[in-house]
């Protein structure tokens, strides 16, 4: 008997043959079937091919969670082509050097962005065609989707975020991104009658693989083309929105707007990206939001593990259920195996290096062959660069970046750890920690803080608060206030924090 190759386009067909009239997605009013949802990717595949897109070939799409942006994560590959979604928060020039890189055949973009696509591919020969241009053309035929024949092939290219320099196209094949789907329809509970919300953009780590995983369940996509804290409650409350994705930071600006208020129907929330602090975790829990932790990298499809709710946690205190959800918790259903590689120098504290192996992770970086040995244990484990420990009861948890433990006087500093510490202030909104070389130290930890509103406090209050809370040679010798510099998709440029600490 055969075996069908696992491919994420048999969630769409599978929702267009047996939902057809429900709704697949909504966006300014406007709502498309699953039916409908397939016709306009047969048809925009089909202008693909028209194009001169061939089996194997790159299609880049610059677009924000618009239908364009859920249209070519199911057309692109539907054509047999490769998807590079782009990251539509980068400058030209950034774009221009990915699109050298991932030599696409064309650029699919979002009329409102069309200014910054001229200027992606000024000097290379990729045209770029608009949405208004690509959607409403009239191919001679509209066939059926390319087959997959080999699950093993590639689906997707995604370039990281730059936090820590020059992005790497990150390879994804069509069996991991299929498994990746199941595991976050199955996680996030979603159902037929669940309704999300794109927050998250789809250029990140494809959406962590929601376009498909939304399909899956025959749920509905809510697209939109903002991430304006009051424009969003307004979505939540109007379209009922069940579930919806997002880096601590957007959650924390949600959570602290002033349109935020109790919802008055389940809502989950998944968030990842940074470790949520115990304070942000109680305040959305104020509001009703059921709070999902997830780890990942762009590496390993996103979200690799997550702290799954056990029931007897449910008897915890506020502080204590807190606490659990900030750990980054067990593999999710299909996730790699997760092994515990020790540091060299560890002195017994128990840290050690995440490392990951599975069928979600990356199959390499693209065109990079020294960057993926430099990230591989023996070719086969994949190093997350992040330090953690495994607790008793089998959950792991995140200690800190590799490059961000800070050493000071022969002592390791946490730099999540005092993070953590900082957001128990009332005033403060976001912070990140990082190390500045010291003459007699070594090193010792600076604070870069943002505040809340118009809260004040002063440097001395902080430092004197973390003294309060934990170990007195943890807390920072220095605090920076103002905005924190950030990749495109919300993380913390510490990297950059570094450099101007380094420069004094």
């Amino acid at each position: 008997m055969g075996v069908a190759p696992l491919t994420p386009l048999a969630q769409l067909d599978r929702a267009a043959d047996y939902f057809p009239r429900r709704a697949a997605y909504r966006f300014e009013d406007a709502t498309t079937s699953y039916d409908e949802l397939r016709e306009q990717v047969r048809r925009l595949a089909a202008y693909l091919r028209d194009s001169g897109v061939r089996p194997g070939d790159r299609v880049a799409v610059l677009a924000r969670n618009v239908p364009l942006s859920l249209l070519a994560h199911f057309a692109v590959p539907y054509a047999g082509a490769v998807l590079v979604a782009l990251n539509h928060r980068l400058a030209g020039r950034e774009l221009q050097a990915i699109l050298t890189h991932a030599e696409p055949r064309l650029l699919l973009v979002e009329s409102h962005l069309a200014g910054l696509g001229d200027e992606a591919v000024v000097g290379l020969d990729v045209p770029a065609v608009t949405d208004e241009v690509a959607l409403a053309a009239e191919p001679a035929d509209v066939p059926r989707q390319h087959p997959v024949t080999d699950e093993l092939s590639l689906i997707t290219i995604n370039y990281t975020s730059g936090t820590t320099g020059t992005p790497k196209g990150v390879m994804y094949r069509h069996r991991g991104a299929a498994l990746q789907s199941i595991a976050m329809a199955y996680h996030l509970r979603l159902e037929m009658d669940s309704v999300y919300l794109w927050t998250l953009p789809m250029f990140h780590c494809n959406g962590w693989s929601f376009p498909w995983a939304v399909a899956a369940a025959g749920a509905t996509s809510l697209c939109t083309d903002t991430t304006d804290p009051e424009r969003l409650w307004e979505l939540i409350r109007k379209e009922r929105v069940t579930h919806f994705c997002a880096a601590p930071t957007l959650l924390t600006s949600l959570l602290t707007s002033p349109g935020a208020a109790a919802v008055e129907h389940p809502l989950t929330v998944a968030t990842g990206g940074a470790p949520p602090t115990p304070a942000l975790i109680r305040r959305a829990e104020q509001l009703g939001l059921h709070v999902v932790h997830l780890y990942g990298l762009t590496e390993t499809y996103g979200p690799s593990l997550l702290c799954e709710w056990q029931p007897e946690w449910d008897a915890l205190d506020a502080d204590a259920r807190a606490d659990k959800l900030s750990r980054q918790g067990i593999p999710n259903i299909t996730a790699p195996t997760v092994t515990l590689e020790p540091v060299p120098g560890d002195d017994g504290r128990g840290l050690a290096e995440v490392t990951l192996e599975g069928n979600t992770v990356m199959a390499g970086y693209y065109r990079d062959e020294e960057a993926t040995a430099r990230a591989s244990v023996d070719g086969t484990r994949f190093r997350t660069g992040d330090l953690g420990v495994q607790h008793e009861d089998r959950y792991y948890q995140l200690q800190d970046r590799a490059k961000d433990i800070i050493i000071s006087g022969g002592e390791n500093i946490s730099s999540i750890e005092v993070e953590r510490t900082l957001a128990e202030h009332p005033a403060v909104s976001e912070s990140a920690v990082v190390g500045r070389p010291d003459d007699h130290w070594g090193e010792v930890p600076v604070a870069y803080v943002t505040l809340s509103g118009d809260a004040e406090v002063t440097e001395q209050e902080l430092i004197d608060f973390v003294r309060s809370r934990i170990a007195h040679f943890k807390a920072p010798k220095r605090v920076v206030f103002g905005p924190l510099p950030k990749t495109a998709t919300g993380k913390i440029q510490k990297f950059e924090l570094r450099r101007r600490t380094d420069a004094g």
